[in-house]
């Protein structure tokens, strides 16, 4: 008899940030994560993560709305049914609730994780097998301060963890922006690319004007400079300039993907599990935008370790990503809830091992940053 889901339990965890995180549409100071753990007839107990940004300043999910949702609504779709055939269950979440995106992904982690552990494969294994072992990972420079991201580049060039840095930009005038970015690459010169994320803040004549300041400026993606729903503007800018576009929240699935292709944007895509509801849909996506010539990004919500295993094991199964990841969420934390932390070293990040995600929880650390 095989095995069924017997339990879903999701925890809300509140992390500290190393330093405060300032994007477009917030500052933050702590991390929320929605920890999924489901527990199966046969003993084994699959982990997940859904993460966003900021409550609700960033998108329509947040970390209270994705634990309502998955205990309510999600949840009671899942347990009785057998473990083993996720596409059945994907496809029972996707036919009976609309969106909520992340709370799928949080659940489909689980799935994987659960089955990976099941069969003694790697969730990676489980995807098809791994093209990489360990992955290149970008620093966002976002204290808001020209120095001190100046500064902490440099140290983390010097560390030698990270050689790509991408500044979060867009909550102040463009032309403050514009200098403030300027001077950091002038500052690192060819020891690092510089990329920049607006955040979906400019309106398209404000984009034309502060991208071909950026081009003239050294910068190598203008990552979602304008909102997300004006994908015609998207793909005007992208054939404007040089410098390539990195399409962000303007393509959340393989439906968007291929909207923005067959209008004659070139750029790229930046992947994430969370808005394309798992690993899977995250794929479908990739595999698109290889037929099409667009390049890859392996983007995150500033995910834990969970949400950041998933992700990276997605990651490893694809031969090539031309503009790295931004994989470093765990990094941004001053504490972390796994027992083996990810293994960050020269300007990367290795794959985890073993069966599943590779991580193990420790229970004392998830006990004192939950939420009462």
């Amino acid at each position: 008899m095989s095995s069924v889901i017997e339990t879903i339990e999701t925890l809300l965890v509140d992390l500290p940030t190393i330093r405060p995180h300032k994007l477009s549409m917030t500052t933050m100071a702590c991390q929320t994560m929605v920890i999924v753990r489901m527990r199966h007839s046969d003993g084994v107990e699959g982990l997940g993560e859904g993460t966003t940004i900021g409550g609700l300043a960033y998108g329509p999910e947040s970390p209270e709305s994705i634990k309502r949702n998955i205990d309510t609504y999600l949840a009671p779709l899942l347990i009785g049914q057998p473990s083993n055939n996720i596409n059945v269950l994907r496809a029972r979440m996707n036919h009976h609730a609309r969106g909520n995106a992340i709370a799928k992904s949080a659940l489909e982690t689980a799935l994987l994780d659960a089955q990976g552990k099941r069969l003694g494969l790697s969730v990676a294994e489980l995807l098809g097998g791994t093209c990489h072992s360990r992955l290149p990972v970008l620093w966002t420079l976002a204290s808001g301060n020209t120095d001190k991201d100046i500064d902490e580049a440099l140290l983390r060039l010097e560390q030698r963890s990270h050689c790509d840095f991408k500044l979060k930009i867009g909550a102040n005038p463009v032309d403050q922006d514009v200098r403030h970015v300027a001077a950091i690459k002038e500052a690192l010169g060819d020891r690092a690319s510089v990329r920049v994320d607006v955040n979906q803040a400019w309106d398209e004549s404000t984009a034309v004007r502060g991208i071909q300041a950026l081009q003239d400026a050294g910068i190598a993606l203008i990552e979602q400079a304008i909102p997300a729903r004006e994908q015609a503007g998207l793909i005007r800018l992208s054939q404007r300039f040089e410098v390539p576009m990195l399409a962000d929240e303007a393509v959340q699935d393989a439906r968007d993907g291929l909207d923005l292709v067959c209008g004659g944007f070139s750029g790229a895509f930046a992947l994430k599990i969370a808005k394309s509801g798992g690993l899977q849909g995250a794929l479908e996506l990739a595999h698109l935008a290889k037929a099409a010539g667009v390049g890859l990004y392996g983007g995150t919500l500033l995910e834990g370790s969970i949400g950041t295993a998933a992700s990276l094991h997605a990651w490893a199964t694809l031969p090539e990503m031309a503009w790295g990841t931004e994989m470093f969420g765990p990094l941004l934390l001053k504490d972390d809830i796994v027992a083996e932390p990810l293994n960050y070293h020269e300007f990367g990040v290795d794959l985890p091992q073993g069966a599943g995600l590779g991580i193990i929880l420790d229970e004392d650390k998830l006990a004192h940053y939950a939420r009462k």
